[in-house]
């Protein structure tokens, strides 16, 4: 218990902590507004409980992310040793700096701090999202299998601490892929209609792929945060 309060702790003291677990709230409350609401109007307490869930995750949805997300591969790039890891990773970094200032500006034209038209600026804050999240799967996929490659390499000659951090490696790699995916599912939902499942998730659906994306965000940064004091 106590080492669950110590990590929960530490994930707040960080920017980058906070906004995961503020997204986790997000989308959980979603989830369970998602299905509370669908109660019988019968069961009013339930019903109007689920409401004020949707309600509140709307609100919270509504405000612009932070803009680490889209600094996180700045500088890293270059540091890949695939060409195609790195081109991937570089158009990633692009597609992301493009969208938090659309996303921005469709914001604050919801708030009528800004004179223009938000539903232009939300398609292609969604457009870039999905984009970076494409991009992000096919990068984790390419990186799954040069760690593959690699441990192959290494069961023969290599240590077997080599092999345990290269096995935590494709473990991340695939936690990757699926938050992408949950988050990918949700960007197409809120595409225009007619474009694939655009617009067909009740929901608690968007909520529970919201909640799986988060999670695995937290458990990452999480196991990330104890990579680097194993390693201090």
């Amino acid at each position: 218990m106590q080492q669950s309060v110590e990590a929960l702790v530490k994930v707040l003291e960080s920017y980058r902590g906070r906004d995961k677990v503020i997204r986790t709230v997000c989308y959980g409350s979603q989830l369970v507004g998602g299905v509370l609401s669908r109660k019988a109007e019968t069961d009013v307490s339930s019903h109007q409980l689920g409401k004020s869930l949707l309600l509140f995750s709307a609100s919270a949805q509504s405000l612009p992310d932070s803009c680490y997300v889209a600094l996180m591969h700045v500088g890293c790039v270059s540091k890949e040793e695939d060409t195609a890891v790195r081109w991937i990773s570089v158009l990633t970094n692009v597609a992301d700096q493009l969208y938090y200032p659309c996303e921005h500006i469709a914001w604050a034209a919801d708030a009528e701090l800004i004179k223009v038209k938000s539903d232009k600026w939300w398609l292609l804050s969604t457009v870039l999202w999905g984009t970076s999240l494409l991009l992000g799967i096919l990068r984790s996929l390419r990186v799954l299998l040069l760690l593959k490659k690699k441990l192959n390499r290494h069961e023969s000659n290599g240590s077997a601490s080599s092999r345990s951090q290269l096995r935590r490696q494709m473990r991340g790699e695939v936690l990757s892929v699926l938050s992408s995916m949950a988050d990918l599912s949700n960007a197409i939902h809120w595409m225009p209609p007619g474009f694939l499942w655009a617009g067909r998730f009740p929901n608690w659906l968007v909520g529970l792929m919201g909640t799986v994306s988060s999670l695995i965000g937290l458990i990452q940064m999480n196991a990330g945060d104890n990579d680097q004091s194993d390693s201090t």
